[in-house]
This record gives C-alpha cells, structure tokens and sequence, in this order.
C-alpha cells in the first residue's frame, strides 16, 4: 500500500515537473463566448471534462488566472493542456495589467475607449462616448458624464427605435440611474442623442455567478469594455496595496 502511494506520488511529481497536466491540476473555466458546442456565456466548465467542436464552432473561456483562451472545431478534448494553473490573486492581477494593452488593441482603441476619461467605479456607464459597455446581470444602467459643469439633456432609444425616453442632468450631476427599460440580457445596443449628436453604445451583460473580480476585469477587456476594466484593475490594486501596507507599530510599545 505504501509502496502503491509512494509510486503515486513519483509519478505526480514527475508530471509536475515536465509540465504534463494532471487532473488533480483541473480549474474552472468561464465561457466568455460560444459558437455551438452545447456552451453558452458565464457557464462554468471543469478544464479536464472534454469539450466537442464541430467545423466552424469556436468557444472563449476565462481561467482563474485571468486568461483568455479561444478553442476552435475541429476540437475534442479536454481544454485543460490549453489552461493555465491558478495563480495567487496578486500575480493574476500583475499578469493581466501587463497584457491589458496587447488585449485591448486587437480590439481596437475606438472601441476599448483608451483614451476615455476615468471612471469613478468601474460599473458605470459613459455616455459622453459610443462604444463597448459592460454590465452585470440584475443590475440597472447608471449614467456618467465626466463634465457636470452645466444642465444637458440627453434622448435615449433602442437600435430599431421602438421607444424613446428623454432625460435632463441637472448642474452639478455627474450620475443619474435609469428607470427599468425592459429586461437587458445578451447584448443591446442602444442610441444616447445628445448635443445632436448620436452615441451608439453597446451594453454586453456578464452573466451572475462569477465572483472573481480577476475573471470580471478580463471578461470586461475581452468585450472591449476598457474604461470599466481600467477602472475595476485600478480598484484592484489599491486594494492589494492597503492589504500589503505593514502595520505602523504603537509608539509606546517602540519606546518600551
């Protein structure tokens, strides 16, 4: 038995070492993107369980680590020689802000809004622009404008324009949450006239369920959302920052 185990043991640790995938190494991906294969959007998968892809089908997940992986038919197999190990929060986030760049200029710099203002929280939405946004599911759309100066009034419809609702900012105003406009799920583009002027702003709903702020922001870059991911990695690293801060010691034990 111990013989048995030992061997066992050899064995694993030999794999380790050349890089061979064990199952005791499987993660759980998140599907970003799926074209066939029985897959849709925020499901989780077990990275050993295969996966089957016919011509012409292609599915995006996201690992734990952050990264983006795209599988394309003819594909059957386990997804798990393609993923990568779970990392510890601080190297994942390391890892995805020094990728953040490659990313989003495959997307295209228009669409990832590089050059848009900083948001405050990263789940708000830009209206001073056209574009990519990102929005959790359950959660309504909250207005931002990056100049509150002055009073404006903005006019808000769908893409076939079947309805139509006007809205004013007040002086001062920077945030304003809208009203339920129907249930939002998939992908809706809506069109913001303002200044007469069109935005056509495409709102990309990430499935409940993932709770890695890590997986979020990269979701986020992969849908082009780059001013909400920036916003969220900025959070991130404050946060990690205040978590690595050292205690400042007490005078009086110092002095003792």
């Amino acid at each position: 038995m111990r013989r048995a185990l030992a061997g066992g043991l050899a064995l694993a640790t030999v794999a380790t070492m050349m890089g061979v995938a064990t199952p005791a190494g499987a993660t759980t991906l998140i599907v970003i993107d799926a074209r066939g294969g029985g897959l849709k959007p925020g499901q989780k998968i077990d990275s050993a369980k295969p996966i089957v892809l016919k011509e012409g089908e292609r599915v995006t997940v996201i690992g734990p680590d952050g990264k983006a992986i795209t599988l394309k038919g003819k594909f059957a197999g386990p997804p798990l020689a393609h993923a990568g190990p779970a990392a510890d929060p601080r190297s994942a986030l390391a890892a995805l802000i020094s990728t953040r760049s490659a990313r989003t200029s495959s997307v295209g710099v228009v669409r990832g809004g590089s050059d848009a203002a900083p948001l405050p929280d990263p789940w708000l939405i830009d209206a001073s622009r056209s574009g990519e946004r990102c929005l959790k599911a359950g959660d309504k759309l909250v207005w931002w404008r990056p100049v509150k100066t002055s009073a404006a009034e903005f006019t808000l419809f769908p893409i076939d324009r079947s309805w139509r609702a006007d809205f004013a900012w007040k002086p001062g105003q920077d945030r304003m949450g809208m009203p339920s406009l129907g249930k939002i799920e998939g992908q809706t583009m809506f069109v913001l006239r303002a200044d007469q002027q069109d935005r056509v702003i495409d709102v990309n709903v990430i499935p409940a369920g993932i709770d890695s702020d890590v997986v979020l922001a990269s979701w986020m870059l992969e849908k082009g959302c780059t001013q909400q991911a920036d916003a969220l990695l900025r959070q991130l690293q404050q946060a990690q920052a205040t978590t690595a801060a050292p205690a400042i010691p007490d005078q009086n034990q110092v002095r003792r």
